[in-house]
């Protein structure tokens, strides 16, 4: 892709990030909706997981649909019908998915209820496939990827607040006696998710996004990157990112689906009681990816050192603050504070190295889940949320090693990597029937095994890229930090 300005372009940027945040308040809300449809549907823990099946599923359908239509039409759809429709697209897709939730949750109907997660999922991977290209897009090729960080930020915003928002919904305050889950109650939050989908729509259709992809006019030669290539599939490094994609969305997902379980049987608590916790989790995705944003703004590089150590504490704020909202005991939580150091550490260790960056936060996240399976109590319970922080960068590492290089072949790698986010369902089914095997603590080494392939992934990838001429120091400021 040809990035078109000198300048990040924000009006542009803002509205495209509105879409990073409903994709974090859905999946994030989903780790409350578990624990509920386990209780009232009477599930297994591996049943329980066919909720993320249907929502993360739904994005290798998705992308199996835009690549047949693409294949129809003879031309790449989103190159055809640009990046704003698609968009649009993409959150109606998803706007009519949660008008299931209300006759599902009159029915109390769980087949219907994931239909309906699946259906949004479609839209979402729709929206994946063209957003996430696009946030490169709208500035600097140098900073494409802090962008991309920086709307990571955002959607971590979202999973921040959606488990909070909706066990509110379905508990009520945190003060409340109410430990009963209400299926009914879920219908309303995400009716109003759906009008906001159709809203942002609206908004988009009068926003400056570009109504056709540059792509679609760029001129291109034999000497340009991957132009003498039939399929982004002849690419090594796409492949081998494939799969790391899988393997990571898989264990952010399955890590904080497998929490809620892991902290009611073994630890008592109710499951009202976990959503602060869960949203924790998420928080340390948003905690940093605002450290690695710091990148994509123009300031001096003194200012950025400083902004480096103020950004994760400022993005802990928001978490502390939300929560004070929604009344919960936040003493629980300082002490998290602490940790917070190990991955400023981690991120100043890497130097803005993509590849050498995911190898260091892939060992750190091994080493939080094997702390959090050889321990008990909070301290367990810390580790495990943990991995949240060493799975903040990984997406744009992962993205900007896996794309670079091939040149016109970028929007289809994009969308084979999109179809790759099956594996949060995917993971998560596998460690929840670990569980019913083992126990939920010793589940987590489905974990382990992933980061392991992370830590592969980025030894490998390196000497791939080297292999074709590409220098990763040239594309260390494109990694997320």
């Amino acid at each position: 892709m040809s990035n078109y300005s000198k300048q990040t372009n924000w009006g542009q940027f803002v509205p495209l990030v509105t879409v990073f945040f409903f994709w974090g308040f859905v999946a994030a809300s989903n780790d409350i909706l578990i624990p509920v449809f386990k209780k009232a549907f009477n599930l297994s823990q591996t049943e329980s997981m066919l909720v993320q099946i249907c929502f993360y599923v739904a994005y290798t359908v998705g992308s199996l649909i835009y690549m047949i239509v693409s294949k129809g039409l003879k031309q790449d759809l989103i190159n055809k019908i640009g990046y704003k429709n698609g968009l649009i697209l993409g959150l109606l897709i998803s706007a009519a998915g949660t008008l299931l939730f209300y006759p599902a949750a009159n029915m109390a109907s769980f087949p219907l209820m994931i239909s309906g997660l699946f259906i949004v999922g479609l839209g979402f991977s729709l929206q994946q496939i063209v957003a996430n290209p696009l946030a490169i897009e709208v500035g600097p090729s140098e900073t494409g990827s802090q962008r991309l960080t920086m709307a990571g930020g955002i959607n971590n915003l979202g999973t921040t607040i959606g488990p909070l928002i909706v066990s509110f919904a379905i508990f009520g305050s945190a003060s409340a006696a109410n430990t009963e889950a209400s299926i009914e109650s879920v219908k309303i939050p995400y009716l109003i998710l759906g009008a906001a989908f159709a809203l942002v729509a609206l908004m988009l259709k009068f926003s400056s996004l570009p109504a056709v992809t540059l792509t679609n006019v760029k001129n291109t030669d034999d000497t340009t990157p991957g132009e003498h290539r039939t399929s982004a599939l002849q690419f090594p490094q796409l492949i081998l990112g494939m799969i790391a994609i899988f393997v990571y969305v898989g264990v952010e997902v399955s890590t904080a689906s497998n929490l809620p379980a892991y902290m009611e049987k073994e630890l008592g608590f109710e499951t009202k009681e976990v959503a602060p916790y869960i949203s924790l989790y998420w928080a340390s995705l948003m905690i940093g990816r605002w450290t690695g944003a710091v990148e994509a703004f123009d300031l001096s590089a003194g200012f950025k050192k400083i902004l480096r150590f103020l950004a994760p504490y400022l993005a802990f704020g928001v978490f502390l603050f939300v929560n004070a909202i929604a009344k919960h005991d936040l003493s629980p939580f300082y002490v998290y504070a602490l940790i917070i150091i190990v991955m400023i550490i981690c991120d100043i260790m890497s130097k803005g190295n993509p590849a050498r960056m995911l190898l260091i936060f892939s060992s750190a996240g091994i080493a939080a889940l094997l702390i959090g399976m050889f321990t008990t109590g909070m301290v367990s319970v810390y580790a495990i949320t943990s991995v949240g922080l060493f799975c903040s960068t990984l997406w744009p590492c992962i993205f900007a090693l896996a794309i670079n290089g091939l040149g016109k072949h970028t929007n289809q790698g994009s969308g084979l990597l999109i179809m790759m986010i099956m594996g949060g369902g995917i993971v998560s089914l596998i460690q929840g029937y670990v569980a019913d095997l083992t126990d939920i603590h010793s589940s987590y080494i489905v974990g382990v095994i992933c980061f392991a392939y992370l830590a592969f992934y980025a030894v490998r990838v390196s000497g791939i890229l080297k292999s074709q001429g590409i220098d990763l120091d040239k594309i260390s400021k494109g990694s997320g930090h």
